[in-house]
């Protein structure tokens, strides 16, 4: 187990003045620095100001590393935080490759959530979304966050085809692939009538998965291969209605023996998150076959899978240059290729084709600055437009402020990513409005 003894630098003590966070000296071994941001919201996705937030190790309880506290947005500022060397998350290695910290969270009139064992890479920022619950006093939530994939040892997949018979699944109900709101996640094996289950939003799934199952310091090619074959494996279990055809009542299962792992309260990473934003409407298709591939694969160290791709093997093509198509071909054949959805299910309305940007007009414009206005109402950091259907530099300046709040880059442009997000985010709040 990685062990903790060098001091927090200086730089990461010196360098948040502001009021809302502290952080103080610790004993940690490192010759990296990761990075913390928390969020704190309702179910509705209302952000909590003034939430407390709390750092600590299991080997040092009593001792608080950092002390921060959630803006209007129910953010906090990122800290710096002591990891392991980079070079243990690039290479298989019996040394745990991530440091891991307890975050105790507190805000009066809701229940206290404990986060153990949140994983902080080196060289990436660990997001950590947390929704609190409104009640005067109780226990609150504790979740406990199991080893990565990668480091751990879960069981490997069972084998399936990759192309389900209509014949095996039972009557197929979607005529075309859409990308849903949400799936519904079986804690547990499929017969474990024990297991909770858990509604998830598509995307958040989706990020949660590729943050168990990889690590964010891997290159970007390699990060998009590993995603888009998590999202049509996904895809697969949506379109052929896999385990309701069986008679089950959920879309997935978190056991890495049928399909990926996914971890209730963990934390994910921003280059994950960015890449997910950016390809959440793709899958994997081969010539003449309707339904997303069921892209299997394993890790390719302790486990081997001929014909599947392997984790560590498209590390390595990711090195060599390749695109995330070519690492997804050299494992699954020439064949394969990205295709995408035409529909997102939960959003007001699709992605129109075309970025919104200073000078565009129209409908879709107006649509958006209707949706910020509307968000503004909860962020108060998102400043309010005129809804007129013109792009204006007012308009770009609130979409950027969105954009800093979200998690995507600051440009002030309505791309695909921000067009989902904003379209979300609306539902989101206006639901809880109603």
């Amino acid at each position: 187990m990685y062990q903790r003894n060098t001091p927090l630098s200086n730089n990461a003590m010196n360098k948040y003045p502001d009021k809302n966070i502290r952080v103080y000296p610790t004993q940690m071994d490192t010759q990296s620095v990761g990075r913390l941001r928390v969020r704190i919201t309702t179910a509705g996705l209302v952000p909590i100001e003034n939430a407390s937030v709390n750092i600590s190790t299991a080997s040092t309880p009593g001792t608080v590393l950092g002390q921060l506290t959630t803006n209007a947005s129910g953010l906090t500022e990122e800290i710096e935080l002591p990891a392991p060397p980079l070079d243990y998350s690039l290479a298989p290695s019996t040394v745990q490759p991530y440091s891991e910290y307890t975050i105790n969270i507190t805000s009066p009139n809701y229940l206290p959530v404990t986060i153990q064992n949140a994983e902080i890479l080196p060289n990436v920022t660990a997001l950590q979304d947390t929704t609190l619950t409104r009640a005067p006093a109780g226990e609150g939530a504790l979740f406990v966050i199991p080893p990565h994939t990668l480091y751990g040892d879960y069981p490997p997949k069972i084998a399936e085809a990759e192309v389900k018979e209509t014949s095996e699944t039972g009557e197929i109900v979607l005529s075309s692939v859409v990308i849903p709101e949400y799936v519904i996640v079986h804690d547990g094996p499929p017969t474990d009538t024990s297991a909770a289950n858990h509604y998830e939003r598509f995307r958040d799934y989706i990020k949660n998965v590729a943050s168990s199952e990889i690590y964010a310091t891997w290159p970007d090619e390699t990060i998009s291969a590993n995603v888009l074959a998590i999202m049509s494996f996904t895809l697969n279990r949506v379109y052929t209605e896999w385990y309701r055809n069986q008679g089950f009542n959920f879309t997935v299962t978190s056991s890495t023996a049928f399909d990926h792992k996914w971890i209730p309260g963990r934390n994910i990473y921003d280059k994950i998150g960015l890449i997910v934003d950016q390809l959440f409407t793709n899958y994997l298709s081969r010539p003449n076959v309707k339904q997303p591939i069921l892209t299997q694969y394993c890790d390719g160290n302790k486990v081997q899978c001929p014909n599947w791709m392997t984790q560590w093997g498209s590390k390595t093509l990711g090195d060599q240059g390749l695109s995330a198509i070519e690492i997804l071909r050299n494992f699954y054949g020439n064949s394969i290729y990205i295709n995408s959805a035409t529909e997102v299910s939960g959003v007001p309305s699709s992605w129109p084709g075309a970025n919104l940007t200073i000078g565009s007009s129209g409908g879709n414009v107006r649509m958006i600055q209707e949706q910020l206005n509307r968000i503004s109402d909860t962020y108060s950091v998102i400043p309010k437009v005129a809804v007129d259907g013109r792009f204006t530099q007012q308009t770009a300046d609130a979409v950027k402020a969105f954009q800093q709040a979200f998690d995507l880059p600051p440009t002030g442009i309505v791309d695909l990513p921000t067009w989902y997000k904003i379209s979300g985010i609306y539902v989101a709040v206006s639901r809880i409005a109603e």
